[in-house]
């Protein structure tokens, strides 16, 4: 391949925030050497595709993005197909045999040989740097790689490789690069923010790095995906002393059930889940809690999931997402008999979303008639003129609710806070009209 400014690539990053930061990591190494990325496949020499294999969805997304790639490189639109990420990490063998027509494949953690592919080399000096993604005000930080848990239903340890944690120092020089470019808004995320610094530290250190972030400066620091069993409480009574700090936290529970939670390999009861969560709400009476949930897994009974719809009515999550069971080879649960029929996942999935509808309807009813503070993450046309569409602290970006308001002749930029006065809602949107925009 040539190099140099004539090089174009067209990246596409398919799955989780964690995929988005190792492509921005790649594009700014490769950025820097004079490659050039372009928004259309069209137009470029090569196409190089960040896959996602953690269920059954994101694998059948990544294979026929593959596919379209193969296509256009067989009509002479580009050059070269390359495909990266954790599809790869899980069937490199059968990728390579199946599709002699990608150029090359490569893994989660083999950074230089893509940029070796493309025609430059890994700089060490730029191991900080990203190309960071629209929009530009809201991003993320992945303080840890890896998961050492062995939660039966996951496959990111075969995917990802055991926990370790990014050191404090490197992850604040990342932090205020990302300051530097314009981010606002910076959620901490992992497979499992709960053991950051334990394997590095020999200490849980979430908190202090929590704190030295929120000591830079940033308007927002948002926190995904803890691991329930021995959350750091400390980390909540921080949120609740910070003002930069959302009283927001995603603390994915799986499932209600002590049987099925043990055969997950949860290490945590319903009841000590419970308890758990009326101590966080206890300690800060403002946080709003995500969670997520599996229906359909491996012996759940109609008895089992009626217990996890108690579980979730009387808890009342701000947030929750629940995903039916997928019978995954490379995940543990593999040995077990997948003996809910996929059509009963479904319905069970229906069941209990319609359930936390009616729960997040109540929620976002109380903030009617309330000003609250919103960030601006974009600008639609409306029936009935310009809308900007914005978060309040209690939503995280793509998974939570949306804020609609009506600009009443202010004016509000993408990536700029405003003050709201709500005036409607309904279980997955509030609605609003600008009362001051702050810039």
């Amino acid at each position: 391949m040539d190099t140099g400014a004539k090089t174009t690539v067209f990246l596409l990053t398919l799955g989780c925030s964690k995929n988005t930061v190792d492509s921005e990591r790649l594009q700014a190494q490769a950025e820097a050497a004079g490659v050039r990325f372009t928004e259309q496949a069209g137009e470029a020499e090569a196409i190089l595709i960040n896959t996602c294999g953690f269920i059954e969805d994101a694998k059948e997304e990544s294979i026929a993005e593959i596919l379209s790639a193969v296509e256009l490189k067989e009509a002479g639109t580009v050059r070269k197909v390359y495909v990266m990420g954790c599809l790869t990490e899980l069937y490199r063998n059968e990728l390579q045999e199946e599709l002699p027509e990608v150029d090359g494949f490569f893994g989660t953690r083999e950074l230089p040989a893509v940029l070796e592919a493309l025609g430059t080399r890994y700089r060490l000096e730029l191991h900080d740097h990203r190309s960071i993604s629209e929009p530009r005000h809201s991003s993320y930080l992945k303080i840890a790689e890896g998961c050492s848990r062995s939660c039966s239903f996951c496959s990111i340890p075969k995917i990802r490789g055991r926990y370790q944690s990014q050191s404090m120092d490197q992850l604040l020089r990342e932090a205020r690069l990302l300051q530097e470019k314009g981010v606002r808004e910076l959620s901490l995320i992992a497979q499992d923010i709960t053991l950051y610094g334990v394997d590095l530290y020999g200490r849980q250190m979430l908190n202090e790095l929590l704190l030295r972030l929120s000591d830079m400066g940033f308007d927002w620091l948002r926190l995904l995906y803890a691991y329930p069993l021995g959350f750091p409480l400390e980390v909540i009574d921080t949120m609740r002393r910070r003002k930069n700090v959302c009283n927001y936290l995603d603390l994915p529970l799986q499932h209600a059930s002590d049987p099925l939670l043990r055969s997950m390999n949860r290490g945590i009861t319903g009841g000590e889940s419970r308890r758990l969560i009326e101590e966080i709400r206890e300690r800060n009476p403002e946080i709003r809690l995500r969670t997520t949930m599996i229906a359909g897994y491996p012996g759940e009974s109609r008895r089992e999931f009626e217990e996890m719809l108690r579980f979730v009515g009387d808890v009342g999550f701000d947030r929750l997402g629940c995903f039916p069971y997928r019978h995954e080879e490379h995940s543990p649960a593999y040995r077990l008999r997948d003996d809910v029929p996929d059509k009963e996942k479904e319905e069970r999935v229906r069941e209990l979303m319609e359930l936390q509808e009616g729960i997040a309807e109540k929620k976002n009813a109380a903030f009617e008639g309330e000003e609250l503070r919103i960030l601006v993450d974009r600008e639609e046309e409306g029936e009935e003129g310009l809308l900007l569409v914005g978060r309040t602290e209690y939503d995280a970006p793509e998974v939570d609710n949306d804020c609609l308001l009506d600009p009443a002749g202010l004016t509000a930029l993408p990536g700029t806070f405003v003050k709201a006065r709500i005036s409607a809602s309904d279980a997955y949107e509030l609605h609003g009209t600008l009362t001051a925009a702050e810039g």
